[in-house]
């Protein structure tokens, strides 16, 4: 599958501020910094379609954006140690988990991790709350490109090794660059695949 068109479409810090969507919508979360916004504007082939930054927990809003006219990426704020008050952190974790359980067309949510560490305690409790909330859901592996391909191969089997004593079978597993673009073919075809099943 390709992306054809991308605009953004509406950006809120209120749940209930969300149009009733009438079309799929595929979510990016993950821990501050991850990569979010940059893996969006390199799926969408658009350098600025999602706004990127070295600051930790930049996007503090659900953001999303209208692709091809058909279906809708939604860039979920990070979860984690963004340099925000512990108010505005609850704040931002209770808007952005009152997403994920009312989203009613949330086909799939993608769960970014950093290539470059293990697998973060914050990482596995929120997999454990997608669980216990029966939310489906992708793991991605970012930066790729920071790693050898021997390190990046040795990471990805450690992740999935912690991960196996709690899923079976595994979630699906991606592996991407933002820089490279490597992993952008097979997350495109994987969300093209959900969105044939669906039609």
């Amino acid at each position: 599958m390709e992306i054809k068109e991308a605009s953004f479409l509406s950006s809120t810090i209120k749940v209930d501020e969300i149009p009733t969507p009438v079309l799929e919508e595929f979510a990016f979360i993950g821990r501050s910094n991850v990569g979010k916004s940059s893996l969006i504007n390199m799926l969408c082939n658009r350098r600025k379609l999602a706004h990127t930054s070295s600051t930790p927990g930049k996007t503090q809003c659900i953001n999303r954006f209208l692709i091809d006219n058909s279906w809708i990426i939604t860039d979920l704020p990070g979860y984690g140690f963004a340099k925000v008050s512990k108010t505005k952190r609850a704040l931002l974790q209770s808007m952005t988990q009152g997403y994920i359980r009312s989203a009613p067309n949330m086909t799939m949510l993608f769960v970014l991790l950093d290539s470059r560490h293990p697998l973060q305690q914050i990482d596995l409790d929120f997999l454990l709350m997608l669980g216990n909330w029966q939310i489906p859901f992708a793991l991605v592996l970012t930066k790729s490109d920071k790693l050898s391909k021997t390190a990046l191969e040795k990471q990805a089997a450690s992740i999935r090794e912690s991960l196996s004593h709690y899923w079976e079978p595994l979630p699906r597993f991606f592996v991407v660059s933002s820089l490279t673009g490597e992993g952008r073919k097979e997350l495109l075809d994987y969300i093209g695949s959900i969105r044939s099943e669906n039609l």
